[in-house]
């Protein structure tokens, strides 16, 4: 295992805000490894994702510099592997394949929407698809984002992770920065 220097910089997940789903009062599996370990570092960026520990590792050049807990692909939903790179980013994204049906007065009919499956809402419903900020798409529909991390692989495909480590690895990472997804 690849492991990370230790500086006086080093943000720990206890002086950080917990992710969205706890801050929700959601059921989430305690964060105990996520860490940045990189301001002031140099060196290009390239991300490691490893399905097997469901971790992403950050580096600049051959330095670790950042570890996050994730949520990735469930059975039937496998997330893919192989070398990617970051093809978007969007900050405020919104799925348009999941999400929910809303009435007009706002209120959820079904919190379990897949377009391809229930492709036409009843009347006066409409679709909002799920949030997933500072969205970083790697192949097709598959990318890292902020997301509800139940503490093992739960997701549609793509790669979530507590809000403020996806927010970190957002900004830090360009458009092209390498992704390896591995088991």
């Amino acid at each position: 295992m690849e492991t990370s220097s230790t500086r006086g910089q080093t943000q720990y997940l206890s002086d950080l805000p917990r992710n969205s789903a706890a801050a929700s009062g959601q059921n989430s599996a305690i964060d105990t490894v996520s860490h940045w370990d990189g301001d002031g570092v140099q060196g290009p960026p390239r991300i490691k994702i490893d399905l097997s520990d469901q971790k992403a590792y950050y580096f600049k050049g051959d330095e670790l510099v950042g570890v996050s807990m994730i949520s990735t692909g469930r059975e039937g939903f496998d997330t893919p592997t192989g070398n990617f790179s970051i093809i978007q980013k969007n900050a405020n994204h919104r799925s348009n394949l999941y999400g929910e049906w809303i009435d007009s007065a706002g209120n959820v009919i079904d919190n379990d929407v897949d377009v391809r499956l229930k492709p036409n809402p009843p009347p006066g419903v409409r679709f909002v698809g799920a949030s997933m900020p500072h969205f970083m798409r790697i192949k097709g529909g598959v990318g890292m984002h902020a997301g509800y991390l139940p503490g093992f692989p739960a997701s549609h495909g793509c790669i979530r992770m507590p809000a403020h480590m996806a927010e970190r690895f957002f900004v830090e990472s360009p458009h092209g920065t390498p992704v390896a997804v591995t088991y």
